[in-house]
């Protein structure tokens, strides 16, 4: 936007509030995922995260609403753009209910398609109430579910940071840098919810973790539980996201970017008197 002329200002508030509620919401999620480590096992009764789950779901609902209306006031996300955030939510919801190889492959591509089109802030909106929506659709509400959210969520808005370089691209070449991505993203979304359970598995064997574990050895431990309990899985998951971008790709992008160019919001100038 162009430097404005004197006595002339936007009705836009300033986007500090906005970007410290999404980095707020990335704090949360490194806390609710990484505070088991610095707290005894004992501390923690009854199943990994049964009590404070609610605390993390209260917490990520809270600040989505808070973006949200903040996105709004600032100009930068009007009703129409909530409006093709629900309905993206919503399909990619339903997708998982489609029985595909790996780890929820048919919610993860439409998410990644629609942080690259719209943007990173974006993205992690459509992450948090994609993933919420389809835990009502599929019965899957547990103390697991706000750790599925923060994860799809850092999913599109990482798909959205890589949409601003890719954009650059001819459109079959960034549909492979895409597919890529979304391939990386079958093996970390596997890795990093791991660690919502994992601190919690009592024992002493080489794939589990206990109190006083370095970090060296801590790694070599979650890498080896990794190994025998995901890595399968989030291979077959990760190929499947990778297939469903390369066919989809790039009608999808040119369909959602035209959308988001007709949907970006003016910025209104108002003369002071």
């Amino acid at each position: 936007m162009r430097d404005r002329p004197p006595h002339v200002s936007s009705r836009i508030p300033t986007r500090l509030p906005t970007v410290m509620v999404y980095v707020l919401m990335v704090l949360v999620g490194v806390a609710a995922f990484l505070y088991p480590f610095w707290f005894p096992s004992d501390a923690f009764p009854g199943a990994a995260h049964a009590g404070d789950a609610p605390l993390w779901a209260a917490a990520i609902g809270a600040l989505v609403v808070g973006a949200v209306s903040l996105e709004v006031r600032r100009g930068t996300m009007n009703g129409a753009v909530v409006a093709v955030l629900g309905v993206l939510a919503a399909s990619a919801a339903l997708l998982r209910l489609v029985d595909l190889p790996g780890n929820n492959a048919g919610i993860f591509f439409l998410v990644i398609l629609g942080g690259v089109a719209f943007g990173p802030r974006f993205g992690v909106l459509m992450g948090i109430t994609a993933m919420a929506t389809s835990a009502v659709v599929t019965g899957g509400i547990g103390p697991w579910l706000p750790f599925q959210m923060l994860a799809l969520s850092w999913m599109g808005g990482t798909a959205g940071l890589l949409g601003r370089w890719s954009a650059r691209l001819p459109a079959r070449a960034e549909v492979l840098v895409v597919a890529g991505f979304a391939w990386c993203w079958g093996f970390a979304y596997g890795a990093v919810m791991n660690l919502w359970a994992w601190p919690f598995l009592q024992g002493r064997g080489a794939t589990l973790w206990r109190p006083g574990l370095g970090i060296v050895s801590t790694a070599e431990h979650y890498w080896s539980y990794y190994v025998a309990t995901s890595f399968g899985w989030d291979a077959a998951g990760a190929l499947c996201n990778a297939i469903l971008v390369l066919i989809t790709g790039t009608a999808l992008l040119r369909t959602l970017r035209r959308f988001a160019h007709r949907l970006e919001p003016a910025v209104e100038l108002v003369q002071i008197d």
